[in-house]
């Protein structure tokens, strides 16, 4: 789900969205950062080679760091080394496909060396949910989406429509497809394919890139399928219980709706 201007999209070397969770540091990719977390958003740590250390943060060979975009937080965590540990406080996108690592204090850090990467799981855990729940929204409002913003506890999506909104609706929906237990997998699709297909598209801001051979689609069967590179749940029982707390008017034709986890 393509929530904002920021969205992140993760072109991935296998067609698994499960395949790996250790992968080997890129080749034909210099200078890029491999994605492990693409290919398995429940792959809690890796070993990784450090890159390089700049003013905008480290650079590692491969990461299971989610950085921020599509309006899912970048991720926390450490990394670890015989020589010392270092708190990750936030993850970003980089030039030339490399992702940034914000270290608290990188003091040791030093390009060629190896360490574990370790993700604050329980955080990166409640996002997946959430975003996972999201989409679940998306697919219960039949309009396109404008924005949205994902954090642990509470979550938006932003729709360009004037149609009546129930939050009471809403949530008995959300429950029901939660409750189906719908698996959450994903799909490759062609530039081709995609053009022929625009209604994959829901995003009104944000277009997938024109410039790479394919693009992955989050598929729930029978309930949504769109680009998306995000973190996920593997099945929609994994969310738990979601509320929607709130439905604004943001415009003239602009609704603002925002759930919350129930626990």
């Amino acid at each position: 789900m393509s929530l904002s201007a920021s969205t992140c999209w993760v072109i991935l070397r296998c067609a698994s969205f499960h395949d790996l969770k250790i992968v080997p540091a890129l080749d034909d990719n210099a200078g890029m950062t491999h994605a492990v977390y693409s290919e398995d958003a429940y792959a809690r740590s890796c070993n990784a080679v450090v890159a390089a250390v700049t003013d905008e943060g480290v650079v590692l060979d491969q990461t299971v760091f989610y950085p921020l975009g599509g309006g899912q937080p970048g991720d926390t965590g450490r990394f670890v080394a015989d020589t010392g540990r270092w708190q990750v406080t936030d993850s970003r996108h980089g030039p030339a496909g490399q992702i940034l690592h914000k270290v608290e204090d990188p003091a040791g850090l030093e390009p060629g060396m190896s360490v574990g990467c370790e993700i604050d799981w329980d955080r990166r855990y409640r996002h997946m949910r959430m975003h996972t729940a999201l989409h679940l929204l998306g697919a219960l409002i039949p309009a396109p989406v404008t924005g949205g913003n994902i954090s642990e506890k509470k979550s938006r999506l932003d729709f360009d429509t004037d149609m009546t909104l129930d939050k009471e609706e809403l949530t008995i929906g959300l429950a029901r497809l939660i409750e189906a237990g719908h698996p959450v997998g994903s799909r490759w699709i062609t530039q081709r394919e995609l053009a022929s297909q625009p209604e994959l598209i829901r995003t009104m801001s944000v277009k997938p890139p024109t410039h790479v051979p394919r693009i992955r689609l989050l598929h729930i069967p029978d309930v949504d399928l769109q680009p998306c590179g995000g973190t996920h749940v593997r099945n929609t029982r994994e969310i738990g219980a979601v509320r929607v707390s709130k439905v604004e008017n943001k415009g003239r034709q602009n609704k603002r709706v925002s759930i919350l986890f129930a626990d």
